[in-house]
């Protein structure tokens, strides 16, 4: 699986509910995307605790601190803005060509 392309329907700062894993129901805002490998990081869901070192430079005492995880996309369906309801992604082409993603639900376009 390293190398390999995926599609991503799903982009950085974009509304998302986890459909699979500990915390499945819950929303977040997706904070990072890695498209080749297919995960995503969702702010304050998956977190696992890491344990950090005394940095003085950035004045951090070190110790526990709980960090969130990436996420398989497979495990996260996007929350369209306009109807509010987790829905699939579709790809709608314009005049010029250019893709935009279209909710499947409402049928409206999502990036506008």
């Amino acid at each position: 699986m390293q190398g390999e392309f995926h599609k991503v329907r799903i982009k950085k700062g974009d509304t998302v509910k986890l459909i699979a894993g500990k915390d499945i129901g819950n929303e977040g805002k997706v904070v990072r995307v890695f498209p080749d490998k297919g995960r995503v990081i969702v702010e304050d869901l998956n977190l696992v605790k890491k344990a950090t070192r005394p940095n003085p430079r950035i004045h951090s005492s070190g110790g526990i601190v709980p960090m969130p995880a990436p996420l398989s996309i497979s495990n996260v369906m996007l929350v369209c803005p306009r109807c509010s309801r987790p829905t699939r992604v579709n790809i709608k082409r314009d005049q010029q060509g250019k893709p935009h993603r279209k909710c499947k639900k409402c049928g409206e376009l999502i990036d506008e």
